[in-house]
């Protein structure tokens, strides 16, 4: 493998859903984030290798969101665009996949990274809904039209909303957020101390804000601008959140909309290199993707997934938590990372699921420095990219070698990359 190198990067801002469809389709996000990040570079995009996006849910017109953001940014006919989808961990896949193309030689300079408009999620017909409309449509006389008028059900126009089924894992028959109270039992997590957790997410996310290097504005059609995250809440507190009721097991369960991630618009993107388009183009690299590991468990779980994938590669690079310099792990729920904490320290956990001895605690410091996604919100495809962004940011900031970006995935997976700051 040769050595890659992360060049740049950029990231809109991320818009939370109000219940109505967002401004920016994903691929308008794409673009804009994209547009920013290739203004300031010496080359043309056309001297891209090729582009890749990570989207989990693109709408119709753009299933090939990579392709057609690398059109719609000037890429040109000839310079390849993909769409990859691992879920929640799909900017970072795309990542993994610009690592491979350039580490094998295949490609030299690669725009990566993730998008998604959740706000304009389809909503769908129900199943009793598309057998009317079929039959309907086969329908060749006014009499059989007047026939399936009579058995025509209200019913079946109710909507059926896609980020619904997205977020319920059809094997286990569990959402997501019934996954975060798995974990919660499991390892004893209070609801006190999520919601302590969630707000400092907030206060972290706020503090956090007007220095973001690689947050660029977002451009709507009117020559109006957004330029910060709007799901960031200064008002967040202890005591307000403790009011919110349980939204995945009423009435007893723990996870509320305050303690868990906000569902969100938003872009994130990458600019990965090689050692001769380093040199070609006098390129400065800010740091190098030194290795990325996916690991599998049971979807019933998934959230313990950054502690899967993370404890090989830390392994394989003869690192411990405690000499990393700064620690994402994404923010699905605060019970999640909570429980991935617990679990790298319980004992019998360790030595069942990895097969060693705890690896021990995370200087808090070190972990989610400039808050996380209960605060700024999941744009499924652009988080596992963001995070890798707010790596590079901490090991600039903050200073250290060795930053790692870890994510839960749902369907029961676990994505992580280990980045090394250069000297």
């Amino acid at each position: 493998m040769r050595p890659v190198y992360l060049v740049d990067g950029a990231r809109t801002p991320f818009l939370k859903a109000r219940g109505v469809p967002g401004l920016f389709s994903a691929s308008d996000l794409a673009t804009q984030a994209g547009r920013a990040l290739l203004l300031r570079q010496p080359f043309e995009p056309s001297d891209l290798s090729e582009v890749i996006i990570g989207c989990a849910a693109p709408a119709p017109d753009e299933v090939n969101i990579g392709r057609l953001t690398a059109l719609r940014l000037g890429c040109g006919d000839k310079v390849p665009g993909f769409t990859v989808m691992r879920n929640c961990a799909s900017g970072m896949q795309a990542l993994d996949s610009a690592w491979l193309n350039i580490g094998l030689g295949r490609s030299d300079l690669v725009l990566a990274g993730g998008t998604d408009a959740l706000s304009r999620a389809a909503v769908l017909f129900s199943d009793g809904m598309v057998q009317w409309l079929a039959r309907w449509n086969a329908a060749k006389t006014p009499m059989q039209k007047a026939a399936l008028l009579t058995r025509f059900k209200l019913r079946d126009l109710a909507p059926v909303i896609g980020l619904l089924k997205g977020l319920t894992d059809p094997t286990v028959g569990l959402s997501m957020g019934q996954t975060a109270e798995e974990l919660a039992c499991r390892f004893g997590i209070s609801r006190q101390a999520m919601d302590a957790y969630a707000v400092e997410s907030h206060r972290r996310a706020l503090a956090a804000q007007a220095g973001d290097p690689h947050r660029v504005p977002l451009m709507d059609a009117q020559g109006k601008g957004q330029a910060l995250d709007d799901g960031v809440r200064a008002d967040a507190h202890v005591e307000k959140l403790a009011t919110l009721r349980p939204v995945f097991d009423k009435p007893y369960g723990h996870i509320t909309a305050g303690n868990s991630s906000q569902v969100t618009d938003g872009a994130a993107l990458l600019l990965l290199a090689s050692e001769n388009a380093l040199a070609r183009w006098n390129l400065k690299p800010l740091a190098r993707l030194v290795d990325g590991q996916w690991a599998a468990l049971s979807p019933a779980i998934m959230g313990l997934g950054p502690v899967h994938a993370a404890t090989p590669l830390l392994e394989r690079h003869h690192l411990t938590l405690q000499e990393l310099d700064t620690v994402e792990i994404n923010e699905a729920f605060a019970a999640q990372v909570l429980a991935c904490l617990a679990a790298w320290q319980d004992v019998a956990w360790c030595r069942q699921e990895l097969g060693r001895d705890p690896l021990g605690a995370i200087d808090p410091a070190r972990l989610n420095p400039y808050g996380g996604a209960i605060a700024v919100g999941h744009p499924v495809g652009a988080s596992g990219a963001r995070i890798v962004l707010e790596v590079l940011r901490a090991l600039k900031e903050k200073g250290g070698r060795y930053g790692l970006a870890s994510i839960c995935i749902g369907g029961g997976q676990g994505g992580a990359m280990l980045i090394e700051a250069l000297p």
